[in-house]
């Protein structure tokens, strides 16, 4: 199911050269989120989950663990 999945990545992902990327993927009305120097390794989640959180990183809310 996931070797299918259109896999994503972020412009501001990494330095160009494929790590520190976070890649996300939709498929069968899940999200699927990777990070791209470990494929195998996939998290599940919702569309309303990632949008809550996405949410929270824009607001400020997970500030404290980056500092």
């Amino acid at each position: 199911m996931h070797e299918q999945a259109n896999w994503q990545k972020s412009s501001f992902s990494g330095n160009g050269d494929g790590t520190e990327c976070i890649e996300l993927a939709a498929t069968d009305g899940r999200i699927l989120l990777r990070e791209s120097d470990d494929p195998a390794v996939v998290v599940t989640t919702t569309p309303a989950k990632l949008r809550a959180f996405i949410l929270g990183v824009k607001a400020g809310e997970f500030d404290h663990l980056v500092d």
